[in-house]
């Protein structure tokens, strides 16, 4: 864009989005309507807050009882299912007698989403201090529900993190705006995933709270990953939580100015009503969290005890001016020590050049350690424009750095959801939507026959960039079959069987350099294992391609390695559609019994090539993966 045009724009814009904050007097007294209609009543005087019987909550006196000063102790539990995952939440929630601090990046309006912010307002009523953290950029999309939360306890508050302009729903033209005057301030974004309750048990990981990270979706599910852990780390977690809140970017709710404006026209409004797509999914997830026994069989049974526990996190002070180190400091000396093998799990394969170069260095190594990487395939993500850069740089991946590298399916033969569910209670009964479209029963999201005109309405987390407002090409790509499917959003470690991490970290330049990201690095060779295990199913032949050097190029080979080595490397220009890797499907049979390594002799007699994009509908929005390798390497650093 020449200069006069965008000072042009500017001049028109910025006006606009000055006018977007509310002056210090009308701030004032939106925040005191909120403060005089908040109900101050608590409906239990017990010290324990009437909490009910916590199996997870109980897993912390444990922690905390075996616990010395110099050796710690912590129970750690792996939550891989999105039923688990919420069920856990909701367990937690319940079992508070004193403070919940959650953070987060999304929190939607859905079943999912609702159902935990109305546990949230009981625990406020019952007397429970409860804390809610959420980033502007994908806050509750309802300016009703957030003036009705600014004024609904005094147990209860909620700050919103970077607000653009001080809104909580920005339009275009502040989009617009912040793009031409202050890109960065406005494209740090808190990627951080936190619930906290008593100090004593937290939970990290990559789902945020929407019906998409917990298997509810009918179109696009997450497979997804948290850790909760109960002992002594927790406080270190419930420390950072509190440098976000007293940060100078976390804004009272009633600050904003749309918000404020709707306080100072109408008051506080009544909270809108659930209104739950599927309320019997609803009811029966929250009989199931009311049910000690049954959380104890299926969560609390399964913590393994560990030592040691790191929460590596951000701290907002990363979004400051003059500050750019950041991004979960550690990760990268944790991968330096790597001896025999590391497996990374990331969904947006773009590294940044700090991990190329840790890369490089094991690598180069005379015994290197095998590096084994999931991700997600084309058809599977839920960003093809950070796709298509993971795709321009993957001769260098396999060759040069010698990934093992695997791309998850979009609809895996054996994902991380329970097809029985037969641990809950009323299962046969089943919702008023078909079993048959119901993955895991009835609390899963749609795996049966879709109609392929609801492509378009696909809710996703794309990348935290301003392309989320207005680019339809960053969501998921029409596939060829029809149904409900799954892409790959975990974000988890392991380093020689013997150090697991789980957490929000992408492990991409935005993830370093914009994002505040936190994990948990647990020292334990029975938890890395166990995470061990998790990846190796996501990269098994039934719920992944294995990525390879093609058998026969289609062009003389010398000639189709040095050109796209060449082109790779441009900035702006990468034509080039012979790519050195592609894609397999393993094929058994008697000579070929388990799945090989891209390394084996035999490779190319048991695995098919099956293509760059295989399962992907080619139309005209696939031409931007085609287009961003050539033109889009200048974005890595944002997207």
């Amino acid at each position: 864009m020449r200069l006069p045009l965008r000072l042009l724009l500017l001049t028109l814009l910025l006006p606009l989005a000055a006018c977007a904050t509310l002056s210090p007097e009308k701030r004032a007294q939106a925040e005191a309507v909120a403060l005089a209609a908040r109900d101050t009543t608590v409906n239990c005087q017990r010290p324990d807050r009437c909490a009910p019987p916590s199996p997870l909550r109980g897993l912390a006196g444990q922690a905390f009882a075996a616990s010395a000063p110099e050796a710690p102790r912590h129970y750690a539990l792996i939550l891989d299912s999105g039923a688990d995952a919420l069920v856990a939440r909701l367990d937690l929630i319940r079992g508070a007698t004193r403070r919940i601090d959650l953070q987060t990046y999304i929190f939607d309006k859905d079943d999912s989403a609702r159902l935990v912010l109305d546990e949230l307002l009981a625990a406020a009523r019952r007397g429970v201090k409860v804390r809610l953290l959420i980033d502007q950029l994908s806050a509750i999309a309802d300016l009703d529900i957030l003036a009705a939360l600014a004024g609904a306890h005094a147990n209860l508050e909620l700050r919103i993190y970077n607000p653009t302009f001080g809104l909580a729903k920005p339009n275009y033209l502040h989009y617009a705006a912040s793009v031409l005057c202050c890109f960065r301030r406005f494209n740090q974004r808190m990627h951080n995933k936190l619930l906290v309750v008593d100090d004593a048990v937290g939970i990290t990981g990559g789902r945020n709270y929407q019906d998409d990270y917990y298997d509810w979706d009918r179109q696009y599910n997450f497979r997804d990953r948290d850790v909760l852990v109960a002992g002594p780390v927790v406080r270190e977690m419930a420390r950072n939580f509190q440098e976000y809140w007293n940060d100078r970017r976390a804004v009272p709710v009633a600050h904003l100015r749309d918000v404020g404006k709707l306080l100072l026209a109408r008051g506080v409004p009544e909270m809108p009503p659930a209104r739950p797509a599927h309320p019997e999914r609803v009811e029966r997830m929250s009989a199931v969290a009311a049910d000690p026994a049954l959380v104890r069989e299926r969560l609390a049974g399964r913590a393994l005890p560990v030592g040691r526990v790191a929460y590596l996190a951000d701290r907002p002070d990363k979004h400051h001016e003059g500050v750019t180190d950041g991004g979960a400091p550690g990760l990268a000396s944790l991968l330096s020590h790597a001896e025999r093998e590391v497996l990374l799990q990331t969904p947006y394969l773009v590294l940044s050049d700090r991990a190329v170069e840790v890369f490089r260095e094991l690598r180069a190594r005379p015994r290197p350690p095998r590096v084994v990487v999931s991700t997600n395939s084309l058809a599977a993500t839920d960003n093809p424009i950070v796709y298509a850069l993971s795709y321009k740089y993957k001769r260098r991946n396999v060759r040069e750095l010698g990934f093992d590298l695997y791309e998850y399916k979009p609809f895996p033969a054996d994902p991380p959801v329970d097809p029985a569910l037969s641990w809950l209670p009323g299962a046969d009964a089943g919702p008023t939507v078909p079993r048959s479209e119901l993955p895991g029963g009835s609390l899963g999201g749609s795996r049966g026959p879709q109609p392929r005109q609801v492509e378009d309405k696909l809710r996703t987390e794309t990348r935290p960039s301003l392309l989320r407002a207005s680019a339809p090409a960053n969501r998921p790509l029409p596939v060829t079959r029809s149904g409900s499917r799954m892409g790959l959003h975990a974000k988890s470690l392991v380093i020689d069987r013997r150090i697991g991490v789980i957490g929000t970290h992408n492990f991409d330049p935005r993830s370093e350099n914009y994002n505040t990201e936190a994990v948990v690095v647990i020292e334990d060779p029975a938890f890395a294992r166990a995470l061990a295990a998790s990846i190796e199913r996501d990269i098994a032949p039934g719920n992944a391609w294995a990525v390879a050097p093609r058998s026969r190029p289609p062009v003389l080979s010398g000639l189709n390695y040095s050109v796209g080595k060449v082109l790779e490397r441009s900035p702006v220009l990468d034509v080039w559609p012979w790519r050195y890797a592609t894609n397999y499907e393993f094929r058994p049979g008697p000579d070929c019994p388990a799945p090989l390594p891209r390394t084996a002799p035999d490779f190319h007699r048991c695995y098919e090539p099956v293509g760059d994009f295989p399962e992907v509908s080619l139309g005209p929005r696939s031409l931007i993966t085609r287009m961003l390798p050539a033109f889009g390497a200048g974005l890595v650093p944002i997207l």
